[in-house]
């Protein structure tokens, strides 16, 4: 007979076996937990998982599966769009459906560089180590990702699976210095944090790049002057009177100016493919022009003047390089935020550019190989390419230092 005592033992008995059975469980979704050996502790309290270097399958079996960044609002009413909205919409827009821009989040903790090679492999450069090393250093509650060439095409994929012609347009492009070009606004389009070149030394933390009178919830980028030649053969040397620098940027996911430079760059892209000029000797534009600082400097500014973002003066004057020639501190124009030349070119010993020492100095560049050589004048001559820049160029970025010297003199 079935005593109550007996039913409240057996009732108590099953609870402890499902009880036993749900926790010994594991996670569905394997990146769900870390292992406590690899992760890593901040000066935040916050745990990371460590890089684990290059992924040899598809995107979902990199080091981590890049998860929307930190501090994207639970609430999506401000920027969700329903799918019918992206359908039949132009390349822009379905960037803008694919990765809505909000300006009030917080600036994702994420740093992603490029390179041949990961850190945790045994053929990264000693010499870029300590430059590695500083990024971390500076930033110890972000995520530092090295991405490889090999990771960087199924990491597109991944990010960009709804919309295929940027994944085409990457996977089309002639020259490694062409899609490094292109990845850095792609990674930071979807993802968002901060791009920089893997010979650059953080010198300070993000967090020190904006004064305070300057909110984050009011800022959507970051960039910094790469050259103001006050001089009049200025053309001679650049491409642009004011140029901004993309070897180091920091934005916030979808914001309009990597949308537009997305698709631009993809627009290009396909159309060259398709008329059967896409290669370094036939392209109708020079790489600076394409990929590079000067159409990167275009959108900027034609993003700063758009009635369609900003209330234009009613004088009707465009912002331009007389707005931001030889200024010694950030100046914020609408959501955008210039830094002075000494930020991330420190120590250059021109253009008014101060030394690392300066508290403006942010960002240090050596220019080994990765920036300098790619848009030199030597060679590169209104879109087309002589034998040897050729050459150079499809090695890949610092694959010969003998080339590197030999085009710098």
């Amino acid at each position: 007979m079935l005593t109550f005592r007996k039913a409240a033992i057996v009732a108590a008995l099953m609870f402890t076996i499902i009880y036993l059975l749900q926790s010994s469980t594991p996670p569905s979704n394997k990146f769900a937990a870390e292992s406590v050996d690899n992760a890593k502790p901040t000066d935040r309290g916050v745990t990371h998982p460590k890089s684990t270097g290059s992924p040899t399958g598809p995107a979902s079996q990199l080091s981590r599966p890049y998860p929307p960044p930190h501090g994207l609002s639970k609430d999506k009413k401000t920027n969700q769009q329903t799918l019918s909205s992206a359908e039949g919409k132009s390349l822009p827009d379905r960037l803008r459906y694919q990765f809505p821009y909000n300006k009030d989040e917080k600036f994702p903790s994420y740093i992603w560089q490029t390179w041949k090679n990961t850190p945790a492999s045994g053929d990264f450069s000693d010499d870029l180590r300590p430059q590695e090393a500083s990024w971390t250093e500076k930033h110890p509650g972000f995520i530092h990702e090295v991405i490889t060439d090999q990771m960087a095409v199924h990491l597109i994929r991944y990010l960009y699976a709804s919309v295929p012609e940027v994944q085409e347009a990457y996977n089309a492009l002639p020259a490694p210095v062409l899609k490094a070009d292109f990845f850095r606004y792609l990674i930071l389009l979807a993802r968002g944090g901060i791009y920089s070149d893997i010979d650059t030394t953080a010198l300070k933390s993000a967090v020190d790049w904006v004064p305070s009178d300057m909110p984050p919830s009011t800022v959507g980028l970051i960039v910094g002057i790469e050259a103001d030649p006050d001089r009049p053969d200025w053309r001679d040397w650049y491409s642009r009177r004011i140029q901004f620098c993309q070897w180091t940027i920091q934005a916030k996911v979808g914001h309009p100016v990597l949308r537009n430079i997305v698709a631009s760059i993809t627009e290009d892209t396909l159309r060259m493919k398709k008329l059967g000029i896409l290669t370094l000797k036939k392209m109708d534009k020079s790489i600076v022009e394409f990929t590079g600082p000067a159409v990167w400097t275009d959108i900027i500014f034609s993003y700063i003047n758009s009635p369609e973002y900003f209330k234009v003066e009613q004088s009707g004057k465009n912002i331009t390089y007389e707005d931001f020639t030889g200024i010694e501190k950030p100046k914020r124009v609408g959501d955008v935020v210039v830094l002075p030349i000494t930020s991330f070119s420190p120590g250059v010993g021109q253009m008014g550019a101060k030394g690392e020492d300066d508290e403006m100095a942010f960002v240090k560049h050596d220019f080994e190989g990765e920036r300098r050589f790619r848009y030199a004048s030597i060679g590169i001559r209104d879109g087309h390419a002589d034998t040897n820049m050729t050459r150079f160029l499809e090695t890949g970025v610092g694959e010969n230092q003998t080339n590197h010297q030999r085009l710098a003199n």
